[in-house]
This record gives structure tokens, C-alpha cells and sequence, in this order.
């Protein structure tokens, strides 16, 4: 079983779900999973987990990401993209570049965004999408998303090309619309590209014809992204003997013999743990009431160690 990342360029008209079955196919492996979902009419950064490294599924959903987008004044859908059925058409020639420009950068930082009726998200067990395509709309509670920055790339009204840099949950065509809304105009999103989902960059993603090409070559290595150097910023620490039964098994490890191994300048906060045969193991943080380290997230595949 393959174990490792693969920075993925999710191409327009597949979901990420079509990603991940069709990565199945190619690599012949069940244990896989995507790391948080991108519109079918968006694409970019969609980064896979194989085999172990699904357990960082979540840890990765987390991360910073970064979007390129269009916004289009004037125009509102219901699904707030050019994929849904024009709402309304508004004129925008009352508008001004610093007007617009101050409406766009007052959206930086904390604010609460309705998610969209046309969205993944569950409302007792049914998809917001199902209920929107069905006709029916359900109450949703606002949920606060962060805008860490946005850099206006080129501005011809009634469009408005930025950069997005925000946090998890956040929908940029709701940003869009948010922002067309307090412009009083209207406005949906013509075009989405995440650019960056933590450490992965679109610059190093891989389409999935390349992948196959890769796979047929036996080179599928050359651009799998083991799991340990997601922590590459972590101090290795190497365990042999009773020590490393004991992190086979997940107990917690005696500080004293961790800290003797470790250079005087890591601080004792968490450590990547190999055994002695530098397979990883996985990630233990100090608990400094018992003074021992304990497992935060193992990801040693046990078949490997036969």
C-alpha cells in the first residue's frame, strides 16, 4: 500500500470525489481520501492522502489557503456563480475603482458568512445542494471565516480579479457575493483557482493523466510526498529496543532518554519519532505534568513491518 501525499490539480468538471475514485483506479488502492472539497467549476490545489497519510485528512483540511478569483458585479445567481440562474442584473456605472477597492479590503479579517443553499454542507442528514435542487431552502446559521489578506489583481469594472488568502470553510463566491450585496449591485464569482492549501503550491501540482503516465512508468515515488515531511519542522528522534516496542504501540515514552537524543535548541513540544530502522512512526508531544511523551498521531503501517 502506498503511504504519502500527492499534490493534485483538480481540473474543471470533476468534484473532488471524482478525483479520488478515479486516483483509485490508477493506483489500484482503496485508502484514499481528499483533503476538503472544490466546486466541480473550480480548479487547483486538491491535495490526496494514500494509505496512512488519510489520518492527516483533517490536519490538512485545516491549513491557510489561497485563492485566485473573478468577481462580477452586477450579477447575482443562486448558486452565486455563472453556473446558477441569474437572480438579478444590476447596473454598475455608478461605481468607482476606490470605492470598490475600499468594500473589497474592508472584507479582511473575522466575519460571519451565510453558507450557500447550493453547498456540500448537511442539514439533517440531506446536502444543502439536494434541498436547493429540489426547490426547498432551510435556515443555516452564519459561521465566522477569517480573510487573513486580499490583493486586488487587476480591476475593469464590472470584474474584479484578487487574491484570497483565508482560512478553512470559507466560500469565495460568497465572498463575492457578500462584497456585490454591500456595493449594492450584486455580484457572483465568474472563475476560482486555489493557488495554495498549506505547504502545497499549484506550481508543484500534478494533473491526473500525468499521475497514470507516472503510475505506468513505476515513477508514481518521484512525486509522492512521504508522510513525516509534514513535520518536517519537528525534531527526529530515532528509538530502538524497549523504547521502540513501546512507540510501536502508541505508550507514552520516558522524556529523559527523548530529551538526551535531541540538540539543546529544540524546545520539548513535539518530536517525529523513527524506529531503528528510520521508519516513522509518527508525531509525540511532551506532556510536561508527567513528564513523558505522548502519542499525538501515529502513522505506522504494521503490514510494513513484517
Amino acid at each position: 500500500m502506498r503511504n504519502g501525499i500527492l499534490n493534485i490539480y483538480k481540473e474543471k468538471g470533476y468534484t473532488s470525489h471524482d478525483v479520488v475514485a478515479k486516483l483509485r483506479g490508477i493506483v489500484k488502492q482503496r485508502k484514499i481520501g481528499h483533503t476538503g472539497t472544490l466546486d466541480p467549476q473550480a480548479e487547483g490545489v486538491l491535495p490526496v492522502c494514500l494509505g496512512m497519510a488519510t489520518r492527516l485528512c483533517d490536519f490538512l483540511t485545516e491549513q491557510r489557503k489561497t485563492y485566485e478569483t473573478i468577481l462580477l458585479l452586477g450579477k447575482a445567481t443562486d448558486t452565486q456563480d455563472l453556473e446558477g440562474t441569474t437572480l438579478s442584473v444590476q447596473e454598475t456605472g455608478f461605481l468607482t475603482e476606490a470605492h470598490v477597492r475600499a468594500c473589497v479590503e474592508g472584507y479582511v479579517g473575522d466575519y460571519e458568512q451565510l453558507p450557500p443553499m447550493y453547498s456540500a454542507l448537511k442539514v439533517n442528514g440531506k446536502k444543502l445542494y439536494e434541498l436547493a435542487r429540489a426547490g426547498v431552502e432551510v435556515e443555516r446559521k452564519r459561521r465566522k471565516v477569517k480573510i487573513h489578506a486580499i490583493q486586488i489583481q487587476k480591476m475593469a469594472l464590472p470584474r474584479v480579479q484578487m487574491e484570497v488568502c483565508c482560512s478553512k470553510g470559507t466560500y469565495i463566491r460568497t465572498l463575492c457575493h457578500d462584497i456585490g450585496e454591500s456595493l449594492g449591485c450584486g455580484g457572483c464569482m465568474e472563475s476560482l483557482l486555489r493557488t495554495q492549501v498549506g505547504r502545497f503550491w499549484v506550481k508543484d501540482s500534478v494533473r491526473l493523466a500525468e499521475i497514470e503516465e507516472l503510475e505506468k512508468a513505476g515513477r508514481l515515488e518521484e512525486i509522492l510526498l512521504p508522510v513525516d515531511q509534514i513535520f518536517a519542522e519537528l525534531p527526529a528522534v530515532a528509538v530502538e529496543g524497549k523504547l521502540q516496542e513501546m512507540a510501536y504501540n502508541g505508550n507514552p515514552l520516558p522524556a529523559e532518554q527523548i530529551k538526551s537524543t535531541l540538540p539543546l535548541q529544540f524546545s520539548l513540544q513535539q518530536v517525529r519519532v523513527y524506529d531503528s530502522g528510520r521508519r516513522f512512526i509518527g508525531v509525540f508531544r511532551y506532556d510536561v505534568q508527567r513528564n513523558l511523551f505522548v502519542v499525538e498521531k501515529m502513522f505506522l503501517d504494521r503490514d510494513n513491518l513484517m
